[in-house]
């Protein structure tokens, strides 16, 4: 029988482990430096005010970076991360391979059919949803209404190649820094070859045959990485072949570019007058074409994923059904204006008449749709992707055929030297992988 003080010693010891705080379970995400995932970080209160037991780790990191150390850490399981941000590219070979976790058990309540048909359709493998967007987009034009119009030109809806080209040289003041056109050319499969790949679609060009033989030896190539340099030399910014997508916003921003063609997630920023200083002569088109029947625009999505060596599976799915819900879109709507909420994921934020009226949605909507990645090129080919070909190999490929395009844009070696590189470069990595003898 036990004493009494037995008793109360049982019972103060009891009662001391009730009282004891029950030790958060810390979320390490790996996420890109971009604006909406910076803003998102700004927000989090909301998530950990609900989750209290959840507290949030953030290792946010420019693009190039990212996409290496998240593919390095989910082919070794190395359990670094418990979500990751992710793209369009590698959902579909990942879930294949059985890297990520489904998410198909979201509460009811996050309403997973909301989600756009072609956002969705590219986190999707064999009916599992392995990732949720976080903004989904495309690609089209912003340019400068003001310096269009001292150029005496208007810009059509839906411009052709001639025209961007015609339109950027006009515009171009280099006496005073202004720069019709910025483009992509930093080195990187999701950098320059993002934009480059999506032009080449416009111009006929593709990476493989039906055969899966590389094409950067045919005429469509030399066609658009000459249009490409050529149009830098005349009308871009110095220094062009190390700026990627931030570099050109922030040169955007200041006004120093006439026209941008870049992701249409970057409309919010450039019309943001607390941050752009052309917030209030900013102008939108589709991304151009050259009558091929094919334009130059993508289609990509920044969604979070949890790896399948997270030990944190539902605090994890617990943050991405918070962070792609219609109730942060709303959230975002009211700390900052609806013009800064995350675009291009849920068809009710195109229904919403107060979005309706954000100057770019719709140009942004019409983009997305515009988008073809089951059919991205002119001639067939038998890869799936509009600016990148989902198969494991393409991203080092692709990051070194980057390379070689940046060097031409940077002038230190040619376009035919840089495109007879592509072609052997790719040729003997696509021997090696199986795909051609």
């Amino acid at each position: 029988m036990m004493s009494k003080l037995g008793t109360l010693l049982c019972a103060g010891a009891a009662a001391s482990l009730l009282a004891a705080p029950v030790a958060a379970e810390t979320l390490t995400i790996a996420t890109v430096n971009n604006g909406d995932m910076i803003r998102m970080q700004g927000l989090t209160d909301d998530f950990t005010a609900s989750n209290p037991g959840i507290e949030l780790e953030w290792v946010t990191l420019e693009e190039n970076i990212l996409r290496q150390r998240v593919t390095t850490d989910i082919a070794t399981r190395g359990g670094q991360y418990d979500v990751m941000t992710i793209g369009t590219y590698e959902v579909p070979i990942w879930g294949r391979q059985g890297w990520l976790v489904s998410l198909n058990d979201l509460p009811e309540s996050y309403d997973v059919d909301d989600l756009l048909p072609a956002i969705r359709g590219g986190l999707t493998v064999d009916g599992e949803l392995y990732a949720a967007p976080f903004y989904g987009e495309s690609s089209m034009v912003m340019y400068r209404t003001d310096l269009m119009a001292a150029a005496g030109l208007e810009m059509p809806d839906a411009p052709t190649w001639d025209f961007i080209a015609q339109a950027a040289r006009a515009m171009t003041d280099r006496d005073n820094e202004i720069y019709g056109v910025c483009l992509r050319g930093k080195a990187g499969w999701g950098e320059n070859m993002a934009f480059l790949t999506a032009m080449s679609n416009a111009f006929g060009a593709r990476w493989f045959d039906e055969d899966w033989n590389p094409q950067f030896d045919g005429e469509a190539w030399a066609n658009t990485l000459n249009y490409y340099v050529d149009l830098m030399n005349d009308a871009g910014p110095p220094g062009a072949s190390a700026n990627g997508f931030n570099e050109n916003l922030a040169l955007f921003q200041t006004g120093r570019c006439g026209m941008w063609i870049d992701a249409t997630v970057a409309a919010s920023f450039v019309t943001n007058p607390e941050d752009s200083s052309v917030a209030d002569s900013v102008g939108f088109a589709l991304a151009p074409d050259t009558g091929l029947g094919k334009r130059s625009n993508w289609l990509w999505a920044w969604s979070l994923a949890i790896p399948a060596g997270s030990a944190k599976v539902e605090a994890a799915k617990k943050f991405i059904a918070w962070a792609t819900s219609k109730a942060y879109l709303e959230l975002v709507a009211s700390n900052e204006g609806w013009a800064n909420v995350p675009p291009g994921t849920r068809t009710s934020l195109y229904m919403n008449p107060d979005y309706a009226n954000v100057p770019f949605a719709a140009m942004t909507l019409e983009s997305i749709n515009a988008a073809d990645p089951t059919s991205p090129t002119v001639d067939p080919v038998p890869y799936v992707g509009v600016q990148f070909v989902a198969i494991p190999e393409f991203q080092g490929i692709a990051t070194a055929v980057g390379q070689q395009f940046s060097a031409a844009l940077a002038g230190t070696t040619s376009v035919e030297e840089a495109l007879a590189n592509a072609q052997q470069l790719t040729v003997r990595e696509m021997t090696k992988a199986g795909y051609i003898e």
